[in-house]
């Protein structure tokens, strides 16, 4: 069966649809088991396409209602007026909409998805928030782009799925230099690492806070480590300490009802 997890802040709300998908309820099989929804992996596009069904039938949708796009780790937000053929994705890393019927989904692996609502304006976003994203403003970005849609960030209630979790994470040397150079506080989010010159980095605290920053009205995250739960989840780290070249892409869904 497939399995999505739903955060309280967002469960409450009228006429909205969310859901952040385990790795569980699938057809792939392998290392893609079981509910592989990334086009960008090596499994089989038919199965691949099978999944994505599945994931948009949990929120109650059509598959051709899932929405995905070219993550880059970038700040770019796109303006999402109907669905796309996946092949026509545009390079982004955000996705806002106004329109019901339309499951805004981002695929992770590690990295952390950021859903967003404004229930009375009905408008909602996504987000793919990396450390890279994250620390040039991909979740202000997206704000943004929702606020051009009407909303206002007051009424804003952010829910951040599932990712690697701090005792997870090892960053090299080259860490906390860019997230200290914006904010000295930033280094409360990175502790030494057993290793010598490296850190231990909490991603979904640091995504937390520029959230909450942003202004919005409330936040909430899911407790949950992508890298140390390989049964319910895929993770990049996880699978390329493991020596494997390619790995499943989890899939969080956000959509307005009719």
């Amino acid at each position: 069966m497939t399995e999505a997890i739903e955060l309280e802040i967002l469960k409450r709300l009228p006429k909205l649809r969310h859901g952040f998908m385990t790795r569980a309820g699938g057809v792939s099989d392998g290392v893609y088991a079981s509910l592989n929804c990334g086009y960008g992996s090596n499994d089989e596009t038919a199965r691949v396409a099978e999944n994505r069904r599945r994931a948009a039938a949990r929120l109650g949708l059509p598959g051709a209602a899932l929405v995905t796009v070219y993550q880059t780790h970038s700040t770019r937000v796109a303006e999402v007026a109907a669905p796309h053929a996946p092949t026509g994705a545009p390079e982004v890393d955000a996705m806002v909409t106004d329109r019901p019927g339309i499951a805004l989904g981002i695929l992770t692996a590690d990295c952390a998805p950021v859903l967003l609502a404004d229930v009375e304006s009905r408008v909602v976003g996504a987000a793919h928030a990396g450390w890279r994203g994250a620390v040039s403003g991909i979740v202000e970005e997206t704000i943004e782009a929702m606020e051009r849609k009407g909303a206002r960030r007051t009424r804003i209630l952010a829910a951040i799925g599932p990712c690697i979790g701090r005792e997870s994470y090892e960053v090299g040397p080259e860490f906390p230099a860019p997230f200290v150079a914006q904010d000295a506080a930033n280094a409360r989010f990175f502790r030494p690492a057993a290793r010598a010159g490296h850190f231990m980095f909490d991603l979904a605290s640091y995504v937390e806070a520029r959230t909450r920053a942003a202004g919005v009205a409330d936040v909430e995250r899911a407790r949950a480590d992508t890298c140390a739960d390989a049964e319910r989840f895929f993770s990049y780290r996880r699978t390329t300490q493991q020596g494997l070249r390619d790995y499943g892409r989890l899939v969080s869904l956000i959509a307005l009802e009719d």
